[in-house]
């Protein structure tokens, strides 16, 4: 076998742990999950998980940024695009999600948030989900600022604008799944374009 034919092996066998893992965390949730019921939810194997992570915290901590990757990864702008079409469809991306072929996006998101609750007590996952945080954040501010340099917005903060978008994105997904308020997500879409980016444009 040649070593492009392992790579693309290793790397279709960890997308079927990481999906089974999905699977796992959304039914028995993070504090009860075994190994053992990840790989009930997938046709390798169990011992195919432990030759590919040594152990549960190992495969979470892949797994968390596995899940983050999904989302950075997916954010499609054309290279000519303005930047308010930009700054919308960033935001679109982190409160509606991409397209998943199975187990969609609030799924996704509530196992995200299980493990963002536990990362409380956990400093390398905390770590993970600050530098994700940081990101957001860092690519709503990098498209305020090329908005002002460009003229297109009036000179504001892009920091702290970038800090309040991603606030709200946070706490409305919070809202959604830990209190069920479904319109949520949709509430906070209007807000910020009537109340913050809106603001970007002289009066």
């Amino acid at each position: 076998m040649s070593d492009s034919s392992e790579t693309v092996s290793a790397k279709d066998t960890r997308e079927v742990i990481m999906e089974a893992t999905f699977r796992a965390l959304s039914k028995h949730g993070y504090k009860d999950l075994r190994m053992r019921d990840i790989g009930e939810e997938m046709d390798l194997t169990r011992q195919v998980i432990h030759y590919h992570f040594d152990g549960k915290y190992d495969l979470l901590s892949s797994f968390l940024e596995h899940v983050i990757d999904q989302y950075e990864g997916s954010v499609e702008v054309e290279a000519d695009a303005d930047p308010r079409t930009e700054l919308d469809a960033r935001i679109d991306q982190c409160l509606f999600g991409p397209e998943f072929e199975e187990f969609g996006h609030w799924d996704r998101m509530k196992v995200y948030h299980e493990l963002y609750t536990y990362a409380q007590n956990d400093e390398a996952h905390r770590e993970i989900f600050d530098e994700h945080y940081d990101r957001i954040r860092g690519s709503i501010v990098e498209v305020v600022e090329e908005g002002i340099e460009s003229g297109e917005f009036r000179d504001v903060d892009a920091t702290l604008m970038g800090q309040l978008v991603t606030d709200v994105i946070h706490a409305a997904r919070g809202r959604r799944i830990s209190l069920g308020h479904e319109d949520a997500p949709e509430q906070a879409r209007r807000a910020i374009d009537e109340f913050v980016l809106d603001s970007l444009y002289e009066a």
